[in-house]
């Protein structure tokens, strides 16, 4: 407020003391405000919101491929895969975390696609079950689950499959109690567990080439 305005408050009839004071303050407030905000615009710190149902591009590499899409940051990663890139072996069970049926690697770590946001995979390796096979030829421990008929329904076998997939990468040798541990994500619903079980130490056998 310049000293003209000031003297034009002052000269108000009428105006009181107490009044002159909350002027003068609420115009140095209004003036801090705009010379924050001002600031904040000039270095690009100000923020934005994406309005719901808006979609944004991202790049998610998927079984050594890249895929650029558009989304909508409230979709998960489960979502995507199914419904946009086709890739249909990632199943939806429980849609909380609970079941493991859409189990697939981040980085080599088995992780609940349903649990993930598409957006938060981005710069991530990610492979499903899709991408355990060796061409059209079935990878190790998909080939030692259906050695070991380590399945009935076949509707959890594919998160199954991924996460001992996980498992066999961090500890190639796992006795059955390790093997009990790090499938315990995963749920059967037809109580397939010992051939699940068999399984993977058949393919961790396999692998070691005894």
């Amino acid at each position: 407020m310049g000293l003209e305005n000031r003297k034009h408050v002052c000269q108000q009839p009428g105006i009181s003391r107490r009044g002159f004071i909350k002027t003068m303050g609420v115009g140095s407030m209004a003036l801090c405000l705009e010379h924050q905000l001002a600031q904040a615009s000039e270095h690009g710190s100000a923020e934005s919101e994406v309005p719901a149902g808006a979609t944004i591009p991202i790049v998610l590499n998927i079984n050594q491929n890249r895929y650029r899409l558009l989304a909508e940051t409230r979709w998960t990663l489960l979502f995507v895969l199914r419904e946009k890139l086709g890739l249909t072996g990632s199943k939806e069970g429980c849609s909380r975390g609970e079941c493991g049926a859409c189990t697939v690697l981040m980085d080599g770590i088995p992780r609940y696609a349903c649990m993930t946001l598409a957006v938060e995979a981005q710069g991530a390796q990610i492979e499903t079950v899709e991408g355990l096979m060796q061409g059209e030829e079935l990878g190790s421990v998909q080939e030692a689950f259906l050695h070991e008929d380590a399945f009935q329904c076949g509707y959890c076998t594919p998160g199954q499959v991924v996460a001992a997939e996980g498992l066999l990468r961090a500890n190639p040798d796992p006795d059955e109690q390790a093997i009990r541990v790090g499938m315990s994500g995963n749920l059967c619903r037809c109580g397939a567990y010992i051939h699940i079980t068999r399984a993977v130490k058949k393919a961790a056998r396999n692998r070691s080439g005894t």
